[in-house]
């Protein structure tokens, strides 16, 4: 399927007859600097049809690595992160599955995506094979404080994976307040 760019959208099941669950990776660079650097934490977040988070059990981060049903969970590292999903597990509530990746202002204090380079999403057969690749633009990010990478989502019975790379001024409460998450 190749690369995508911004807003561009590729279907995964309708293309790979038989694919039941997905690597997606997530991956950037951070310049290194003589002061604090942004401490990036990914964020996966599983939303029903009205583009909210089912519950705060449908979080999946550092602190809940799984979503409630284990059909979302951190695993490996060959890239930066990386998320299973296993498509099949995923409960029918699940309208979408949003990829987004926030500077964590308790770590170094407040950070941006200022000096981060080479950031991705990408989504792969579980044997890591890549079926879709995007590469978040070069931008100035110097007030971008997180970023959704990707999404995957339902279109009727398939899943199709969206290339986003929109970034917020808001940080994490801004995902909060778009995704009716608690903090």
């Amino acid at each position: 399927m190749g690369t995508l760019v911004a807003g561009a959208n590729a279907a995964l099941t309708g293309e790979n007859p038989g694919l039941t669950s997905v690597l997606v990776g997530l991956g950037w660079d951070v310049i290194p600097s003589r002061g604090p650097a942004s401490e990036l934490v990914p964020l996966t977040l599983l939303c029903g049809a009205d583009g909210r988070v089912l519950s705060d059990a449908h979080l999946v981060f550092f602190n809940q690595i799984a979503s409630p049903e284990a059909s979302v969970t951190f695993q490996g590292d060959d890239d930066t992160e990386q998320i299973d999903v296993d498509l099949s597990r995923v409960p029918d509530a699940v309208s979408k599955i949003v990829f987004a990746v926030y500077a964590d202002p308790e770590m170094r204090g407040p950070g941006t995506f200022a000096a981060v380079r080479s950031a991705y999403i990408r989504v792969a057969r579980p044997d890591g094979r890549e079926l879709v690749r995007f590469d978040l633009p070069a931008a100035n990010r110097d007030t971008i404080t997180a970023m959704m990478f990707g999404e995957l989502y339902r279109h009727r019975t398939d899943w199709k994976f969206r290339a986003l790379g929109q970034g917020y001024t808001t940080g994490l409460r801004g995902l909060a307040a778009d995704f009716g998450f608690d903090l």
